[in-house]
């Protein structure tokens, strides 16, 4: 009987390892409004305030969605998620925007255009197209 018993111990330690780390590390809800995707929509690039991030990008794609996490180095980050044209043809994008603690500044992070990581350039161009066009 004692047998059993370890043997019940010895799958029930690892199973209860497994839910830990999913709880802590696995998919989350995706936070769609929160202080910092407002601070990004409300941000003008060129600087006269006209124009804010959410209006371009809502002129510019077909369709889209800000989305909030925390990366495991405590960075916030909002990211565009969408589709827009780019070069002729309909594509899957995501911007990522990296925020300040305090919503005093930001920084461009990463561009994927279909899930492949694009140069800066090539994202500092397309931001570009985003919010003259």
């Amino acid at each position: 009987m004692q047998n059993v018993s370890k043997r019940t111990i010895l799958w029930i330690v690892p199973v209860i390892i497994i839910v830990i780390f999913w709880y802590f590390y696995g998919p989350k809800e995706e936070i769609t409004d929160n202080e910092y995707i407002t601070y990004i929509k409300d941000t003008s690039l060129s600087g006269n305030g006209e124009a804010t991030l959410d209006d371009a990008f809502s002129s510019f794609c077909n369709e889209g969605k800000w989305v909030y996490f925390k990366t495991q180095k405590n960075q916030n980050v909002v990211e565009f998620k969408g589709a827009c044209p780019v070069e002729g043809k309909v594509n899957d994008i995501n911007l990522q925007f990296v925020v300040e603690d305090d919503k005093t500044g930001y920084q461009v992070g990463v561009l994927l255009l279909d899930g492949v990581q694009q140069t800066e350039e090539d994202r500092d161009q397309f931001l570009n197209m985003v919010v003259t066009n």
